[in-house]
């Protein structure tokens, strides 16, 4: 898979106390937005296509776009209102050019292999491949459960855990599967569809013990700040 749609529509509230006028996914950190040690590091992965997925402030970071990667391909689809991370995947999925696609948070950086995880997803012939970080002594998260055989089992609430895989927002998407759920309009693609249709649908979990960080509040974002510099 060589094409990825970048969530970057959010109005990252539990942030503004920190960044209070840009989108969250332009928070600088280590004197870049976010964002593009995101798409750096999508790019040094192979992705040789962009959906962003845009809502809030959409004109800042189409200028960003504009300015720091003229000749990226990529395409911007914009929420005329917000739509969840369901309907904004939904929305952008129409702009794909093949049958699956990847799919990262704006906010998230988790440095995957995207290549041996596409080939995983692929090989097991998913539905949704999630991308999962093994965490200690965390409350931020759910957790993940899956079998032996990488399938998902269930997926746990909020609380605190000793240890547990999480959802690091990294996933494949077979674009068919959502599309004939029938969900619609706005809607959470985590609560109304991962975790709705993991029972009937064929949902694999990947484990990858690699960097993560997401810096939707400040204590991240800052940890973020000193883990680039």
């Amino acid at each position: 898979m060589k094409e990825c749609i970048v969530l970057a529509g959010g109005l990252g509230t539990r942030l503004r106390s920190a960044v209070p006028d840009l989108p969250k996914c332009m928070a600088p950190v280590a004197g870049k937005p976010f964002l593009q040690h995101v798409v750096d590091y999508l790019s040094g992965q192979g992705i040789e296509h962009f959906i962003f997925s845009l809502g809030y402030m959409h004109d800042v970071i189409e200028s960003f776009l504009k300015e720091h990667y003229p000749n990226l391909s990529y395409t911007v689809v914009l929420e005329e209102c917000p739509m969840g991370t369901g309907g904004a995947i939904l929305l952008s999925a129409m702009q794909a050019n093949g049958d699956d696609i990847l799919i990262v948070n704006g906010d998230t950086l988790f440095a995957i292999d995207l290549e041996s995880f596409s080939r995983f997803h692929v090989s097991h012939r998913a539905d949704c491949t999630l991308a999962l970080k093994p965490m200690t002594a965390f409350d931020r998260y759910g957790v993940v459960e899956i079998d032996k055989d990488h399938h998902i089992l269930s997926f746990r609430e909020k609380q605190f855990y000793e240890q547990g895989l999480i959802n690091g927002g990294v996933y494949a998407l077979h674009i068919a599967s959502l599309q004939t759920t029938g969900l619609t309009g706005k809607f959470s693609f985590e609560k109304d569809y991962l975790e709705a249709y993991y029972p009937s649908q064929r949902m694999m979990g990947m484990v990858q013990d690699t960097y993560f960080i997401s810096i939707g509040i400040p204590e991240d974002f800052a940890k973020a700040n000193k883990d680039f510099s």
